[in-house]
């Protein structure tokens, strides 16, 4: 099989946490999960894998590298996966190997214990995932892959408790970061979540289903019940769903990029529409930062609800002044230097009737390492266009992500090293804005901005305030944000 490489126009947005789905008391839960897992594609291309259990014929599991549309739309895949009771992941990888030998890394795991076997989908970064597997393999663990998640197996293995469910507490315990959890046991499907996320939803009479977003249980015709609470397991046998909260009560903490680029737009957060919100933040930068112009323009496609925000709330019109290639995928294998050198215009294209003569506003989600912004200016510029202005819809990514997203080093972050003026020249741009962090909680549904003494979500990559220090980093030499 060919490499996996990321294709030039995403290799600068930041990267996916996972997702994990799970379907019990259905016939072929493992379709229902294949079809969850398609909806979830957005938070990882690189692999998928199935498990599913049947009284006759056991777990079966299945791993594939690539699209789950490719994959699991297969009757011989299918076929080896029977059973009521199924669980599956969809992965970019921001922790283990990548390429074509990281099959052992593609999840879920699965584990065979005294009690019977237990198959995990962990969707998360472990931050003392190193000192544990240090401490694991010198007490005699002999781990399979490069993957954090596969500590949990361990630890689960080394626990004294009498049942899975219990284990699965017990280990849980012992890790650090982030981490939601889907699980299953011969009978019970089981969701953990910490300042993560896990959904509840039923299906049909007797079915039930956990998922990383509202979307997925959409697709397959799920009733969204609640979100799992931070701290909470939900154990689901039969008809009876159980809920403990064997963690220690925390504020919840969840990833404030989810609702900026990382869910589905037509997703639920906290009761609130993705895609609501990322309207609103489109309303705060035109309010924070509004400018004379001509076109209001998204780079897609997460940038467009944040455009039509920003055009509403300046009367400044709309305009698909970039185009974007939709059969392209979010994978590209580059036959040549010079294919590759197209990079940016092989996925997107100007609307060059549209630019021409025209002040743009480009809107798009981020700025990471500022590549992709040069590129797409220089395509804007070319086109004929008379002002060039970025409005962003998230304040500037200054500090690395360690809880389950794929972010470069702090001196590779353009907003690490430079002033905001300093962004805009270097980009050369007419001008440059970022959304502030009191208007993104405001747009996400915080009046009053955001709450310095207790944030409700987990914004560290703009402001470098970690809920969870990141041990593993800190003793290789991660200097964290000095007190204020």
């Amino acid at each position: 099989m060919a490499p996996f490489r990321t294709h030039p126009f995403d290799d600068d947005k930041l990267k996916e946490e996972c997702g994990i789905f799970g379907v019990v008391g259905v016939a072929d839960a493992s379709t229902f999960v294949a079809l969850g897992l398609h909806a979830l594609q957005h938070r990882g291309q690189e692999a998928g894998g199935i498990v599913s259990y049947h009284p006759d014929h056991g777990f079966n599991s299945a791993r594939r590298f690539g699209y789950v549309r490719d994959n699991f739309t297969k009757a011989e895949v299918m076929d080896t996966l029977p059973g009521s009771l199924s669980i599956g992941h969809v992965r970019y990888s921001t922790a283990g190997s990548k390429g074509a030998t990281a099959i052992r890394d593609v999840q879920p795991f699965f584990g065979e214990f005294s009690m019977g076997g237990c198959a995990i989908a962990h969707n998360g970064n472990l931050t003392n995932a190193a000192a544990l597997r240090r401490e694991l393999i010198e007490r005699g663990s002999i781990f399979q892959s490069s993957s954090d998640s596969e500590c949990i197996i361990h630890l689960m293995a080394r626990s004294i408790q009498k049942t899975l469910s219990e284990r699965i507490k017990d280990a849980l315990r012992r890790v650090e970061g982030a981490f939601s959890v889907v699980a299953m046991t011969r009978t019970k499907l089981i969701g953990v979540r910490d300042p993560l996320g896990v959904l509840l939803g039923r299906l049909g009479d007797s079915g039930w289903a956990l998922s990383s977003e509202t979307c997925a249980l959409d697709i397959i015709g799920a009733e969204f019940i609640r979100e799992i609470e931070p701290g909470e397991m939900v154990v689901i046998e039969g008809n009876k769903v159980e809920t403990t909260r064997p963690f220690a009560p925390a504020k919840p903490r969840f990833c404030i990029f989810e609702n900026v680029y990382f869910s589905r737009p037509d997703s639920i957060i906290g009761g609130r529409s993705v895609y609501e919100t990322r309207r609103q933040i489109g309303v705060e930068l035109a309010r924070e930062a509004p400018v004379d112009a001509d076109l209001v323009c998204p780079v897609p496609d997460s940038g467009t609800p944040a455009a039509i925000g920003y055009s509403q709330e300046s009367g400044i019109p709309y305009a698909m002044g970039i185009i974007r290639n939709q059969y392209m995928g979010r994978t590209f294998i580059e036959p040549t230097d010079h294919i590759r050198n197209m990079g940016v215009r092989l996925k997107l294209n100007v609307n060059r009737a549209l630019i021409k003569g025209k002040r743009v506003i480009l809107v798009d989600d981020s700025v990471v390492r500022g590549t992709t912004s040069r590129k797409i200016k220089d395509m804007i510029l070319e086109a004929g266009a008379a002002e060039v202005h970025f409005r962003i819809a998230s304040p500037p990514t200054a500090w690395p992500c360690f809880y389950g997203v794929d972010t470069p080093e702090r001196s590779k972050l353009l907003a690490a090293t430079m002033s905001e003026d300093e962004m805009r020249d270097w980009i050369g741009v007419d001008s440059l804005k970022f959304v502030s962090l009191d208007g993104l909680y405001r747009a996400a549904g915080e009046a009053r901005g955001r709450d310095a003494d207790s944030p409700r979500f987990c914004d560290a990559c703009f402001s470098g305030d970690y809920p969870v220090a990141p041990s593993d980093k800190i003793a290789e030499g991660f200097e964290m944000k000095a007190a204020e």
